[in-house]
């Protein structure tokens, strides 16, 4: 079996995703072709403003924008929780349990209501004229 040599340019794509991490992570996300990234990179080049965007380095201040946002929402929530009243919450609850139930029991109380009377059958007048 010949070993197939690829064109100098596939090569240099190659070498140029290696070093654009974030380009494999999109490729995998979205599903694109990496055709289509091929192809735009032979046409813009790799010096590009648009790929730096998929850098190492971009990826890092990405994670760490995203970490500070978590940490942001996560401060947040606790301000939150501070001013929660258990006590009222438990009370709030319990009032709706029980507005549940009374719903349930007008339910039931409807539905046996609804239900036709069912003769009774007597098995000893089948035979009675």
């Amino acid at each position: 079996m010949e070993v197939q040599h690829l064109d100098p340019t596939v090569l240099a794509f190659k070498k140029f995703i290696n070093e654009h991490p974030a380009l494999i992570k999109e490729v995998r996300k979205n599903g694109k072709s990496w055709q289509e990234y091929y192809e735009k990179w032979v046409l813009l080049g790799e010096d590009d403003p648009h790929w730096k965007q998929y850098k190492e380095e971009q990826v890092k201040e990405d994670e760490n924008k995203s970490e500070q946002k978590n940490f942001e929402l996560m401060s947040q929530l606790m301000k939150l929780t501070e001013n929660f009243d258990i006590n009222k919450v438990q009370g709030q609850v319990q009032q709706l349990s029980n507005t549940i139930s009374t719903i349930q029991e007008v339910i039931g109380q409807y539905q046996q209501s609804k239900k036709p009377s069912e003769p009774t059958k007597d098995p000893f007048n089948w035979f009675r004229d």
